[in-house]
């Protein structure tokens, strides 16, 4: 069964200067966030496979859109995070169902690539609560540069019924970024983690 969508929201986080110096290129993250209904509010299932699916759905919906509003090819992606909001009438593993069994495999699909374990972060709360979503390196968990968040909430989500969920991808790591470690060009892709 499809996500029912109540409401989308897209957003781009540019960061032009940081520390009083210019960053060039800008750093850009983008998350975009669907407002669904929770279809197993209010009582108990065993078998959440419903919400899987949804996550399958969601993880190409949300991904693209990210991608579009950063006006980028998918190649150029960098970082990527995952989380969501479950209303007071669910469970967090409704949202553990979402983002965890599947979710990934359209993720990386929609980039063309991502091996490295996709961040993510849950929750319960109610309208205008916000979340960080957590942001690592999509090729590479260790390059620090890339370690990050970037924060969403809806005025009006999620309601009691509902499930937020979102998906944030950049074209860059942090602005400035000066702790050392793996950088982005020494990356070997191998195994998700260096």
């Amino acid at each position: 069964m499809p996500a029912t969508i109540r409401k989308i929201l897209t957003q781009v986080d540019e960061t032009l200067i940081e520390g009083g110096r210019s960053v060039s290129p800008p750093t850009r993250r983008a998350v975009s966030v669907a407002v669904i209904a929770n279809p197993f509010a209010g009582g108990y299932r065993d078998d959440l496979g419903e919400l899987t699916e949804i996550g399958v759905e969601l993880g190409d919906l949300l991904t693209k859109r990210c991608l579009a509003a950063l006006g980028i090819e998918p190649g150029q992606a960098e970082s990527f995070g995952k989380a969501a909001i479950v209303g007071e009438g669910g469970e967090l593993e409704h949202a553990a169902a979402i983002l965890h069994p599947k979710m990934g495999t359209p993720v990386r699909a929609a980039l063309g690539k991502g091996p490295a374990l996709i961040p993510s972060a849950k929750k319960r709360g109610g309208l205008g609560t916000p979340i960080d979503v957590p942001l690592g390196h999509k090729d590479a968990a260790f390059v620090r540069s890339h370690f990050d968040a970037v924060e969403v909430r809806v005025t009006d989500a999620p309601r009691a019924g509902e499930i937020l969920v979102a998906i944030a991808v950049t074209d860059s790591g942090r602005p400035l970024p000066r702790i050392g470690g793996l950088t982005k060009d020494q990356i070997k892709g191998e195994d998700g983690l260096r």
